[in-house]
């Protein structure tokens, strides 16, 4: 009931803000502000607001909700817990993780993956050289003339 004399005392207040708008001869404002001043009364009279005060203002909604947060953090939390277990302990009494894609199987060759020619580092990654010191000074000279060229 409070709620409803609340929508309505706002509703009657824009209204009069919209009459005094539309007196000041700005009609499109005042029709908008009268759109506005409308829609308490419309949620009102559709029972929006007597639903909305029943769902905030009782104790037992919220404990409802609670009820459904925690169903959900015990869902989560074991869900978590499950995950960890099967991540350090994957023997076989452990079920199988399924595998999207199809079945994990071992590759049949693996150092068939490497190029057979090539610039002759083999894929290894020991084998393979980081560029000297003074080409990464070369790359921070092209930036510096860039810079120095566009004045900063």
């Amino acid at each position: 009931m409070l709620a409803e004399t609340i929508c309505s005392a706002v509703s009657a207040a824009g209204l009069g803000i919209a009459a005094l708008t539309a007196y000041r001869k700005r009609f499109l404002a005042a029709t908008r502000i009268a759109a506005y001043a409308l829609v308490p009364v419309g949620l009102v009279l559709t029972g929006v607001v007597q639903w909305a005060t029943e769902v905030v203002f009782k104790p037992t909604v919220w404990a409802g909700f609670g009820l459904l947060g925690l169903a959900w953090l015990l869902f989560a939390t074991t869900r978590a817990v499950e995950r960890r277990r099967l991540a350090k302990a994957p023997g076989p009494a452990a079920p199988p993780e399924p595998v999207r894609g199809g079945p994990a199987r071992p590759a049949v060759a693996p150092a068939a993956s490497r190029p057979a020619t090539g610039t002759g580092t083999g894929g290894r990654p020991e084998d393979r050289r980081q560029p000297p010191a003074a080409a990464a000074g070369d790359d921070f000279s092209d930036i510096e003339a860039i810079l120095k060229k566009h004045g900063i």
